[in-house]
């Protein structure tokens, strides 16, 4: 067939995707759990890898369950370019979080199938595992893994907080694959993805392109004191581990407001024994930094680290804090980001340059292929919540530069 440069995506299509895979771990609430290697992720990516099918795609499963459907094109001496993001979700999760990215992506490969459009270079689709981080951490888990920082042995001994390894549920469910982490190869990936912050929306712009993603950092810390009777115990004989925390959580907010545009967050917190008449003997908490700057990120851990001795020391507890994960600031590639910019002035959407402030499976895969990324608006900024909202236009607009943008680099290629 005549080969085509304005190959149009079907918004509605892409809408009916989105809400039809919804229902695979959907929340009384409209929203979404479908935790990593979960029964319904299971549901969810074998769905995935039959629609992948039907568009002829051959779908083969790493080891550590990433997906990739590969679609051939006319060279095939070249590797594959390639458009991916995740479908797992937070406990709270939204429809469109990582979701957007991977079925922005099928709506792109289907209509390449629609119209008989055959490119330079193989295009494949992929769903990556455990990118949200929130049952198996760290987060990006196996992009990462494909990207060489972790090994494949420390992602199967990953544990949830209920002690179930990350290695045995993929074996349950059926997707620990026989290829080797990072022996699918590809030339270059583009991750569509809501924005997840309030500057698009605000600036009544549709179209983020992302030049790159922040630092972060990831920290997990124990108070420990003594658990005594809330009666019988006074005031100031008390170690109690809970006031540690407390004292901890609000230095840790005053470490991101004095580093702006930094952020640092906690978002995890377990008590312990959570009696109502017994002074806290143990906390656990989390700790999330991010920062643009490493420079700047190496002060906010810094000041992080000096804060909770000194808190501990004057209640008389005791702290523990170890780093469990470190992701440095990223820059995504010129010409891929070129191909965005003309993908969406092709289009004719509103755009705008942006850093992302939240981490993505591109932070990691532009360690060993050229990446980029972009982003459109989420109603109020709402992400990693069962509120979470876009609308038809927004995704079909993802979807449509998604598209331009990888027959742009593909026609490079030529």
């Amino acid at each position: 067939m005549t080969a085509k440069t304005n190959l149009t995506v079907n918004p509605q299509r892409l809408w009916d995707t989105l809400m039809d895979t919804a229902r695979f771990g959907a929340t009384p609430k409209g929203g979404i759990k479908r935790l990593t290697v979960s029964d319904e992720d299971k549901k969810v990516r074998d769905w995935f890898k039959a629609e992948c099918e039907k568009l002829g795609c051959r779908v083969e499963v790493d080891e550590v369950g990433n997906m990739f459907a590969i679609r051939p094109g006319k060279r095939s001496d070249l590797l594959p370019v390639a458009m991916g993001s995740h479908l797992d979700t937070q406990p709270t999760g939204g429809k469109f979080d990582g979701v957007l990215g991977v079925l922005g992506g099928l709506e792109a490969m289907r209509t390449l199938v629609d119209m008989g459009y055959e490119t330079n270079a193989p295009i494949m689709l992929v769903n990556w595992t455990n990118e949200e981080g929130s049952r198996f951490a760290p987060a990006m888990l196996c992009s990462g893994v494909y990207a060489g920082v972790f090994s494949v042995d420390y992602a199967y001994a990953r544990e949830d907080r209920q002690g179930i390894k990350l290695g045995d549920e993929l074996e349950r469910i059926g997707y620990k694959g026989a290829i080797k982490a990072g022996a699918v190869k590809f030339q270059a990936m583009f991750e569509l993805h809501i924005e997840q912050g309030p500057i698009l929306e605000a600036e009544s712009k549709m179209i983020g392109v992302v030049t790159g993603v922040q630092g972060m950092r990831w920290y997990e810390v124990t108070v420990k004191g003594q658990e005594s009777h809330t009666g019988a115990t006074p005031m100031g004989l008390r170690r109690n581990a809970l006031l540690g925390a407390a004292r901890m959580i609000e230095a840790i907010h005053q470490v991101g407001m004095a580093n702006l545009p930094g952020v640092a967050s906690v978002g995890l917190i377990e008590n312990r024994p959570n009696s109502r008449n017994v002074v806290p003997g143990e906390v656990f908490f989390t700790v999330d930094l991010r920062h643009p700057d490493e420079a700047v990120l190496d002060l906010m851990e810094a000041q992080y680290k000096a804060a909770l001795p000194k808190i501990a020391a004057e209640l008389g507890v005791e702290v523990e804090e170890k780093r469990i994960w470190i992701s440095p600031a990223v820059k995504f590639a010129p010409e891929l980001i070129a191909c965005v910019r003309a993908g969406t002035e092709q289009a004719g959407y509103p755009s705008r340059d942006m850093a992302s402030g939240a981490g993505h499976d591109a932070a990691y895969i532009a360690r060993v292929a050229p990446t980029t990324m972009i982003f459109v608006p989420c109603l109020g900024g709402i992400s990693h919540n069962e509120a979470e909202s876009t609308t038809l236009e927004e995704c079909g607009a993802g979807a449509q530069v998604l598209l331009n943008a990888v027959l742009a680099y593909d026609r490079t290629l030529a």
